[in-house]
């Protein structure tokens, strides 16, 4: 795959191409191939939101909406004017502070993160908390219930770069996985109307039941790939989050690709820092024509540096 990001082609989720397809673009997409990997790679894990649907979005919009509200209460309570970026209880920012506490998390470590970044030093409560400001459970509760009413009036969008690629690695007979550490994840793929392309699924609900530590650890990863019957080395990570990409680096993943969608000024080098091999804006730019000239090889020369790291 190649390691220059360029422009994404693609329009912007649940635009110009369906899961269909029609005209020129369903002819793409019936036609473009994965650009190959190096290495050996056999099989892809793909996380969920923000990969393929658009749903890093939603959940953005609900952590802000519950945080806000929770933010203007200990504020209230705690008697503090404070203002400025050294304000605690500022809003909290849907692209940066979700971007680089929350994302990819679950529920609970998001708001963990979240309050221990602002200094705010909340109970932890239990999960069987009701929505609320007095715990952190409380916190993830009614984010939780902001979500879920988002999901359910307004559904998601997936990323059309996407589904083209999933339909190219079909048809090239690779292995596919999807992770999310939300309990969502099934919902999302199925209200979108993903083709039943993936292997395997593990999800929030699985991950619980295993007993599965959230991003950065490797774990979920490691399991999607064990029911993929492929061995790390030989896989390869899908990710725009940032623990999502240490999670690949740490689990030892052959090639750990970040998305970045949000195109912000540091973005795709805090996906690099963090553990991407390759950062793309689009996985459409994964893809060649029949025809085109072979990808550029340049992935192998981090991984083999990270090996010489680590000896």
């Amino acid at each position: 795959m190649s390691s220059a990001a360029t422009e994404p082609e693609e329009t912007g989720p649940g635009e110009g191409e369906d899961a269909v397809g029609t005209g020129t673009a369903a002819h793409r997409a019936e036609t473009a191939v994965p650009v190959r990997c190096p290495h050996g790679i056999r099989a892809v894990v793909f996380d969920t939101d923000g990969v393929i649907t658009d749903s890093a979005r939603v959940h953005a919009a609900a952590w802000k909406r519950a945080f806000d509200v929770c933010l203007e209460t200990w504020r209230a309570r705690s008697g503090d004017p404070g203002t400025g970026p050294r304000d605690r209880f500022r809003p909290f920012d849907a692209d940066e502070d979700y971007r680089r506490h929350v994302d990819g998390k679950s529920r609970i470590d998001g708001a963990v993160a979240f309050l221990a970044s602002r200094g705010l030093d909340l109970p932890p409560g239990t999960p069987r908390d009701p929505p609320g400001d007095d715990t952190a459970w409380a916190v993830a509760a009614r984010k939780e219930k902001l979500f879920t009413d988002a999901l359910r009036d307004h559904g998601v969008d997936t990323w059309p770069g996407t589904l083209r690629l999933l339909r190219a690695l079909r048809r090239a007979g690779t292995p596919m996985a999807v992770i999310s550490a939300s309990r969502h994840a099934r919902e999302l793929l199925s209200g979108a109307g993903i083709p039943e392309v993936f292997d395997a699924v593990v999800d929030g609900h699985e991950a619980a039941r295993l007993g599965l530590p959230g991003k950065p650890d490797p774990a979920v990863f490691l399991e999607a790939a064990r029911r993929l019957g492929v061995p790390a080395p030989e896989a390869a990570v899908v990710e725009d989050a940032l623990a999502g990409v240490e999670a690949g680096r740490r689990g030892g993943f052959g090639l750990v690709v970040g998305v970045d969608r949000t195109a912000g000024p540091t973005s795709a080098e805090d996906l690099r820092e963090h553990g991407a091999d390759v950062v793309v804006r689009d996985l459409a730019e994964l893809l060649t024509e029949p025809g085109d000239g072979p990808g550029e090889q340049n992935t192998g020369r981090r991984n083999a540096g990270r090996r010489d790291e680590e000896g």
